[in-house]
C-alpha cells in the first residue's frame, strides 16, 4: 500500500451540536408562594399572627379587644444576566451555527439561577420590620444536626414531627429537597425498599418520590461543606417568590463589536423565608 495513500484520508464532522450534561429545567419553580410581580426594587411580605379566643365571664361584658400581631418580610430583587458573543468572521468559517445551542444552555443557566434564590431563601437571612432592616436567620430549633450520617428515616420522621407540631399547613404541599447522594441514603434503608412501608415502589425505578408526605426533588445545587450537604423540608407557603423581570431573552448584532452576533438573556427576582416554621434544614453527611 502506498505510504502516500493517508494524504487522502477524510475526516467527517457531524452538522449539529451537542448539549453536555446539566440540570435543564427549574426543579423548584411551582413550590413556592405563588409568585408576586414587582415594581420597585422591594417587596414585603405581610404577616398576621396566631391569636386566643377569651373567656365571656359575665352577662353584658366590655368586648375584648385581642392584640393582634402584624409583621412583614422584605424581598429584594437580584439581576442575572447572561451574554455571549459570536464574530461574524468565525460562524462563516464553521459548518455549524451555533446560535439557538448558546440560547438553549443560556435558558439551561437561567432555569439553575431561578432554583438557587429559592434554595437561598430557605437556608439563608431574612429580613423583617418596618422598614426589612432586622435580620432574621433560620433559628437551630429549625435545624436537624449532621449527627455523622446521611438522610435517614430518623431525619425525616424528625422534619415531619417538628413541621406537625408547628401546625403547618397539612393541606399544603410538602418538599425535600437534597442531592443524588441523599437518594442513595433512602434506597439503601430497609423501611423504603419495603412494600409494606412504601406504597409507591421506590426501587421500581430507582427513585424516591413521595414518602411521608414529602415530595422529593433532587438537585445538585445544595451548598455542600466540609462534606456535609445542607438539604431541606419545607411547606409551600415557605417561600415567598417576587419577580421584577421575567427571563428575557434577545439576539442582536453589536455595532460597536463589529457587528457580532450577540445573544443575550436576563432575569430580575428574588426570594425570602416568609416563616421559619415552615421550613427544616437537614445535615447529610456526603463523602
Amino acid at each position: 500500500m502506498p505510504e502516500s495513500i493517508e494524504e487522502y484520508q477524510i475526516e467527517q464532522y457531524q452538522d449539529s451540536i451537542m448539549v453536555l450534561v446539566q440540570q435543564r429545567k427549574s426543579r423548584l419553580e411551582g413550590t413556592t408562594i405563588a409568585p408576586v410581580d414587582m415594581t420597585g426594587n422591594a417587596l414585603y411580605w405581610e404577616r398576621i399572627g396566631a391569636t386566643e379566643a377569651v373567656d365571656l365571664v359575665t352577662r353584658h361584658d366590655d368586648t375584648p379587644n385581642i392584640e393582634v400581631d402584624h409583621s412583614r418580610r422584605k424581598q429584594t430583587a437580584t439581576p442575572k444576566v447572561w451574554a455571549t458573543l459570536l464574530d461574524r468572521a468565525d460562524q462563516v468559517r464553521m459548518l455549524v451555527n451555533p446560535m439557538n445551542r448558546y440560547v438553549q444552555i443560556a435558558q439551561m443557566a437561567m432555569a439553575r439561577a431561578k432554583d438557587s434564590i429559592i434554595i437561598t431563601a430557605l437556608g439563608g437571612t431574612s429580613y423583617s420590620g418596618q422598614a426589612g432592616t432586622t435580620a432574621v436567620v433560620l433559628p437551630a430549633a429549625q435545624k436537624i444536626a449532621v449527627g455523622g450520617t446521611g438522610l435517614t428515616l430518623s431525619k425525616l420522621m424528625s422534619a415531619k414531627e417538628q413541621m406537625d407540631a408547628d401546625e403547618v399547613d397539612e393541606e399544603a404541599p410538602r418538599y425535600i429537597v437534597c442531592s443524588a447522594r441523599q437518594i442513595t441514603n433512602l434506597l439503601e434503608t430497609t423501611e423504603i425498599k419495603d412494600i409494606n412501608y412504601n406504597a409507591v415502589k421506590a426501587l421500581y425505578d430507582g427513585n424516591v418520590k413521595h414518602f411521608l408526605g414529602f415530595d422529593f426533588i433532587r438537585t445538585q445545587l445544595l451548598s455542600l461543606s466540609a462534606s456535609v450537604r445542607y438539604c431541606y423540608a419545607y411547606s409551600k407557603g415557605a417561600i415567598g417568590l417576587g419577580i421584577l423581570d421575567n427571563v428575557t431573552s434577545r439576539i442582536t448584532q453589536e455595532s460597536t463589536k463589529n457587528f457580532s452576533w450577540q445573544v443575550y438573556l436576563s432575569m430580575d427576582m428574588g426570594a425570602t423565608r416568609v416563616e421559619e416554621e415552615q421550613v427544616i434544614e437537614i445535615a447529610c453527611a456526603e463523602s
